[in-house]
């Protein structure tokens, strides 16, 4: 494992850029940085708690903003909890990595306002799914969703709600499956896609069908999804990366940080894994045994 920056705000959102560098979200920071071997800079000032990041088909960074938390030290590490106390709402935004101009899209859906937008994935149309963890307060919660969105602001829809924290999302080589990950209870979800921004009915009801639990008690964090199908993601309190195929079958990489958050591939072969180990503020880099899939837009 190679460290390759330490001292971040909370890191997530990585996407690897072909010069070697990182650019990814310091969520407590409130910024989209750029990371190399040993220095930083900061791309955008986004304000609020930039939480996922990817490439869009115009060129431009897209965030999902989690509108804050509030962090504490715990023994030495870096620990989010309840809203920030200056949130007023999730939010979907634009950045320009030219000007660093950020542009607000989206802040609600059906007159309901978003909670706290985690993650997002670019379909081959140019279209983006993202999470809704929902938002966390002393003594009452929001419950979160998934839901699809387009990058010119004239389409947003909601698939799915109800869900205690999705978190990362996916979806799978064919694009016919979105994967999403529910924090508090540790699942993996699949989601049947039917149409733009549809996905199937669940046998009860609710849309999505469990795709694995694991066997302790963990919070499953971001994801991103591996060449051959299999999902890796990112888990926390068993720090590592759970990697999980389709039909539920499990294996679990361990790494020294019990906040491990999400992961992402790089490289010429895609077998380099970036990882950011968030409760000790660092980005490392390892070798992978299987490729990563390659993402829409994403500059390799």
């Amino acid at each position: 494992m190679e460290i390759l920056a330490t001292g971040l705000q909370f890191p997530e959102g990585p996407i690897v850029m072909p010069d070697g560098s990182v650019i990814l979200v310091e969520i407590q920071r409130k910024t989209l940085t750029r990371v190399w071997n040993g220095r930083s800079e900061v791309i955008a000032e986004i304000g609020g708690g930039p939480n996922g990041a990817a490439f869009g088909p115009d060129g431009a960074v897209y965030i999902t903003n989690n509108g804050g938390f509030e962090y504490h030290d715990v023994g030495g590490l870096n620990i989010p909890g309840h809203a920030a106390k200056d949130y007023e709402t999730g939010r979907i935004e634009r950045v320009d990595l030219n000007t660093g101009k950020v542009e607000r899209l989206y802040e609600g859906v059906n007159g309901f306002r978003l909670s706290g937008p985690n993650d997002l994935v670019f379909d081959k149309s140019g279209g983006f799914w993202f999470t809704d963890l929902g938002k966390n307060y002393a003594r009452s919660s929001d419950r979160g969703g998934l839901y699809y969105a387009k990058p010119d602001g004239s389409l947003i829809k909601e698939a799915a709600y109800g869900f205690v924290g999705l978190n990362g999302v996916g979806l799978s080589p064919d694009e016919k499956t979105v994967y999403a990950a529910e924090t508090e209870t540790g699942k993996l979800y699949g989601f049947d896609i039917t149409g733009e921004g549809e996905v199937a009915r669940g046998m009860l009801g609710p849309p999505g069908r469990c795709v694995a639990v694991p066997a302790a008690h963990v919070f499953y964090d971001s994801l991103a999804v591996q060449a051959n199908g299999d999902v890796c993601v990112a888990t926390i309190l068993n720090g590592g990366i759970t990697t999980i195929k389709p039909d539920g079958r499990t294996s679990h990489t361990a790494l020294p940080d019990p906040l491990v958050t999400n992961i992402c591939f790089g490289g010429a072969d895609m077998r380099d894994a970036y990882i950011t180990l968030s409760a000790t503020s660092q980005l490392v880099k390892m070798r992978w045994p299987e490729p990563g899939l390659k993402l829409n837009f994403a500059p390799y």
